[in-house]
């Protein structure tokens, strides 16, 4: 018996279809913890110096101008750079499962330069909650979480779009991202995106106030991932490519009736 050409192509396709923006940042990641386990410490001090995100660079009370390295321009450049840089291999590999679960899909819908401005201002978003948080608080944060809960927040805007399908089935996910996203409010009407952000706020919480010992290495800066994951809830329309028009259904179009 022939196989349809349709179902043929979709037992054809790789179990991981990755969008190579994600597979990029997964690299970019490994290569800079590989680079931080060969360091020497002090070299690896002035690396986090340089480029994780410090609290305390922001308030002159506690560290006089010119103390961290890279000046103004690194005042502005940490607010995303911190994202790359983590505690070690289980905190690097833990971000990097979420960014892969959740990053594909929005990165499939976003496209690689919306995806790479979405990523970098949740990012950023997450650090700016931080801040206002931990005023003057020399340690610094590390770590994708906001950007990867930015993510989370971002698939929650269209992968119930339409009833019966959703990002977390692989035989539709690639429909799933090119359905027109709801409003917020109704967004917020879904039971099933009302329980994800409940628990999601109890887990980060829960980490929060103590973090498993062996998943990260020192305390979880969960407000940023808050900023982060508000962030994309919130401001997702700003990046997102595909519209709104009734009857508008670009599953249809490309896949056919």
């Amino acid at each position: 018996m022939l196989e349809p050409p349709r179902l043929a192509a979709q037992r054809r396709e790789p179990i991981l279809n990755v969008p190579p923006v994600i597979t990029v940042l997964a690299a970019v990641m490994l290569v800079i913890q590989l680079v931080r386990d060969w360091v020497d410490p002090d070299t690896g001090v002035e690396i986090l110096a340089l480029f994780a995100f410090i609290p305390a660079r922001f308030d002159p009370s506690v560290l006089a101008e010119g103390v961290l390295p890279g000046g103004t321009a690194a005042d502005i450049w940490t607010f995303v750079t911190y994202a790359f840089l983590h505690g070690g291999w289980s905190h690097v590999g833990l971000n990097l499962l979420w960014m892969l679960a959740f990053g594909t899909p929005v990165a499939r819908r976003f496209g690689v330069l919306r995806f790479l401005a979405f990523f970098a201002a949740t990012a950023a978003a997450g650090a700016g909650l931080h801040l206002l948080t931990h005023e003057g608080e020399l340690v610094p944060m590390i770590g994708a979480s906001a950007a990867v809960s930015g993510c989370m927040a971002a698939a929650l805007r269209f992968m119930f779009a339409h009833e019966g399908y959703g990002v977390w089935r692989p035989d539709m996910a690639e429909q799933a991202a090119h359905f027109p996203a709801p409003p917020l409010f109704q967004v917020l009407r879904d039971r099933r995106v009302i329980g994800f952000v409940a628990v999601w706020f109890i887990i980060n919480i829960a980490f929060g106030i103590g973090a498993p010992a062996g998943i990260v290495d020192g305390s979880v800066a969960w407000q940023a991932h808050i900023g982060g994951f508000v962030f994309g809830l919130l401001l997702f329309p700003l990046f997102d490519p595909v519209g709104r028009q009734p009857g508008d259904d670009p599953r249809l179009r490309r896949y056919g009736r």
